[in-house]
C-alpha cells in the first residue's frame, strides 16, 4: 500500500431534490482533480472511487480494494444559492477519523470552498504520512458564472453515462453552459469530445469539424488544459486516424494530469491500433494502479490479448470487466468472439444464453458457424439478410465485414474494409490485427491497405512507471538553515512546550520557526525521518510519561494527563502510545 494515498468516495446527496446528485458528483470529481496535481500523493481515479456509490461497506474493505491509506467521505446539501458540505478523512486500515469539517457557503464561493477542502485534506495527509509539497492554491475558478458551472456539472454527469442518451443530454447542457459564459473553456472541450466521438463512429462525419471548432475555441481560452489535449487527441485519433499527432497529444494530457486515466486509456487504444502491444500493456498496468476497479481498463487489456490471439488471457480480463458490470456490451461482444475463435461451442452457447446482447443471437451463431466450418445452405441464405439488417445502425463490431470475411468472399470483404477505412469508421480501427479478418491477411490489397494507414512511424516512449509516486529529491534548505531551524524547534519544544497546544498544525509550527510549510515538512521528513504528527506526538508521549510518574498523578485520570500533554482525543492518544511503546498507557504505567 502507498502510505501517501487517498480515495475520495462519492459524496452523499442530501439535497431535497434528488436530481442534485450531479452536483455532489461534480464536487467529488473536482476534489480528485485538485489532489492529483500534488506530486507524491496517489489519488484513486473517479471510476474506481465511484464503484462504491450507494454501497454501505466497511472502510477497511474499501481501502484494501483500492490500495489506499486514507478515504474521504462526505455529503452535500444544495439549496437555492447555498451549499453545505461535510467531510471526514479516515484511515483505511482501522477507520480512525483523522479529520472532519463542515462548510456552509454561498454558491458563489464554490471554487474557494473546493480549494479550501482539497488543501486541508492534503495537509492532513502530509501531517500524518510524510512530506510532499502543496501549492498555495489547488483549484482556480474556471468561470465567474456559477450557473454556467452548474450546467457544466450537469453535462459532465450525463457525459459519464457513456451512452447515446447521456451524450445527447451532455451536448445540450454543454451548449447552454457556453451560452451563459462563452469564456468558460471546460464546456468547449467537453462538447468537442462528444462531437469527436459521435463523428468517429459514423453517425455524422461533419461533426468532426464542429468538434474542431469547439476544441480550438477552448484552447484560445486555456492553452494548458489537460481536458483540451485529451479532447484534441480523441479527435485526431478516433476521428482522423492521425496516430502520430494523437500520440503526442495524449502524452501531453498525461503530463499535465498524470492520474487522468481516461487520457492514458486513449493512449493505450492508440498503441493497440498501431500494434505496440507490449507498451500498451505497460501503460495498462499504470492505469490499474490508479483506477483498479475500471471495467473499461480491464476491457482494454483484454482487447490487447484478444488481438494478439491470446484468448485465455483475454477471457480472464473480459470476465474481470464483467464482474464490475455484468451488462457491459463491449466485453460481452468480445468474449463471444473469443469463443468463436476457439471453436468453443459449449462456452459460446452458455454465455450467449445468459447475456443481453445488442444484435440478434442468430447473427452471432451465424458468425460462429462461418468461422468454424459448420455452416450449411440455410446459413448462406440468411447471410445477405443479416448483413443488410446489421448494416442499418452503428454497432460495436463491423458485422457486415466480419460475416463477409468469414463467408469466403474475399473480394467483397476487402471492398467493405476499404470503404470503412476510407471513412475512418471507429468499428474498423483495429482492422490490421482483427482475428476475424485473418482470411484477408494474405491478399496484397489488404496488405497495401495496412501499409497505407500505418506507414507513418511514431516515436514511441516507454511509460514512466514512477511518475505517480516519485517525489523529486531535492534539498529545500541549506545546511545552515537546517541548523538554525533545528535550534528554533528545540526551543519551541523543550522550553515553550508548544506541542501541548492540541490545535498545533504544521502551518502554525511553520509560522513559529519562520519557514514555509513545504520546507518544514521536507525538513521533518528528510532530516528527522518523521511526519509532522510523529514528531509532535513523540514529545506529547514523553510529556505524558513524565506527568504520569509524578507523585500527584494519582489525582488525575490517564486521559486527563494525555490532554494536558497535547493530545486531543482518547483514540489518538491510545493509538500512538501503543505504536511507540507496544503497550497500552495503563499497562505501561503498571510496568513502571
Amino acid at each position: 500500500m502507498n502510505f501517501k494515498s487517498i480515495a475520495i468516495l462519492p459524496f452523499t446527496n442530501l439535497s431535497s431534490d434528488e436530481e442534485n446528485e450531479y452536483f455532489s458528483d461534480g464536487i467529488c470529481e473536482e476534489l480528485i482533480n485538485a489532489l492529483t496535481s500534488i506530486q507524491g500523493l496517489k489519488v484513486t481515479a473517479r471510476t474506481s472511487s465511484f464503484a462504491f456509490k450507494g454501497r454501505q461497506m466497511d472502510v477497511r474493505h474499501i481501502g484494501n480494494e483500492l490500495g489506499v491509506s486514507t478515504l474521504l467521505e462526505g455529503s452535500v446539501r444544495k439549496s437555492n444559492h447555498r451549499v453545505r458540505i461535510t467531510a471526514q478523512l479516515v484511515r483505511a486500515d482501522d477507520g480512525f477519523q483523522i479529520w472532519s469539517g463542515k462548510y456552509d457557503r454561498e454558491l458563489v464561493d464554490i471554487f474557494d470552498l473546493q480549494d479550501d477542502i482539497s488543501r486541508t485534506i492534503a495537509e492532513q495527509i502530509r501531517e500524518n504520512f510524510g512530506h510532499f509539497e502543496i501549492e498555495e492554491r489547488l483549484i482556480e475558478a474556471p468561470t465567474t458564472n456559477i450557473e454556467a458551472y452548474n450546467l457544466y456539472l450537469k453535462a459532465r454527469f450525463n457525459h459519464l453515462k457513456w451512452d447515446g442518451p447521456g451524450i445527447e443530454a451532455a451536448i445540450e447542457y454543454y451548449q447552454k453552459s457556453i451560452e451563459l459564459d462563452p469564456l468558460f473553456s471546460w464546456p468547449h472541450f467537453g462538447i468537442g469530445y462528444c462531437f469527436a466521438m459521435s463523428g468517429s463512429w459514423g453517425s455524422a462525419p461533419d461533426l468532426l469539424e464542429i468538434a474542431e471548432q469547439n476544441i480550438s475555441r477552448g484552447f484560445e481560452l486555456d492553452k494548458d488544459s489537460f481536458l483540451g489535449y485529451y479532447s484534441k487527441a480523441t479527435l485526431e485519433f478516433w476521428g482522423r486516424w492521425n496516430f502520430k499527432e494523437a500520440y503526442q497529444l495524449y502524452r501531453k494530457a498525461i503530463e499535465l494530469n498524470p492520474a487522468y486515466t481516461e487520457a492514458e486509456e486513449g493512449l493505450v487504444e492508440l498503441l493497440t491500433a498501431v500494434g505496440e502491444f507490449d507498451i500498451a500493456l505497460a501503460h495498462s498496468r499504470n492505469m490499474l494502479k490508479i483506477d483498479p476497479l475500471s471495467k473499461n481498463h480491464f476491457f482494454t487489456i483484454a482487447h490487447i490479448f484478444y488481438l494478439q490471439g491470446n484468448y485465455d488471457k483475454a477471457e480472464h480480463y473480459f470476465n474481470e470487466s464483467l464482474k464490475l458490470d455484468a451488462g457491459f456490451t463491449h466485453s460481452i461482444a468480445r468474449q463471444l468472439t473469443c469463443f468463436i475463435m476457439q471453436n468453443n461451442r459449449i462456452a459460446f452457447d452458455e454465455f450467449i444464453a445468459d447475456k443481453t446482447i445488442f444484435v440478434s443471437t442468430e447473427t452471432y451463431k451465424l458468425l460462429f458457424n462461418l468461422a468454424n466450418g459448420h455452416h450449411d445452405n440455410a446459413d448462406k441464405k440468411r447471410l445477405e439478410t443479416i448483413i443488410e439488417e446489421v448494416s442499418k445502425e452503428v454497432t460495436i463490431l463491423p458485422w457486415g465485414i466480419l460475416l463477409t470475411s468469414q463467408s469466403g468472399d474475399v473480394d467483397r470483404a476487402i471492398d467493405l474494409v476499404t470503404r470503412a477505412v476510407e471513412a475512418k469508421s471507429g468499428q474498423i480501427l483495429n482492422f490490421a490485427h482483427m482475428p476475424l479478418l485473418r482470411p484477408l491477411c494474405e491478399d496484397q490489397r489488404f496488405k497495401n491497405l495496412i501499409e497505407r494507414v500505418h506507414s507513418k512511424k511514431i516515436p514511441i516512449q516507454l511509460p514512466d512507471k514512477k511518475r505517480l509516486t516519485q517525489v523529486v529529491s531535492r534539498s529545500l534548505l541549506s545546511n545552515q538553515e537546517i541548523e538554525e531551524t533545528t535550534e528554533k524547534l528545540e526551543q519551541l519544544m523543550d522550553e515553550d512546550c508548544v506541542y501541548q497546544d492540541s490545535s498545533l498544525s504544521l502551518t502554525k509550527l511553520s509560522e513559529y520557526v519562520g519557514l514555509h510549510p513545504n520546507k518544514l515538512s521536507w525538513m521533518l521528513n528528510e532530516v528527522f525521518s518523521m511526519s509532522f504528527n510523529d514528531y509532535i506526538n513523540s514529545f506529547r508521549v514523553a510529556c505524558f510519561k513524565e506527568k504520569a510518574l509524578k507523585e500527584d498523578a494519582k489525582n488525575y485520570t490517564l486521559l486527563g494527563l494525555a490532554f494536558e500533554s497535547g493530545f486531543n482525543s482518547k483514540s489518538t492518544f491510545n493509538d500512538y502510545f501503543k505504536k511507540k511503546t507496544g503497550l497500552t498507557p495503563r499497562a505501561w504505567l503498571k510496568q513502571q
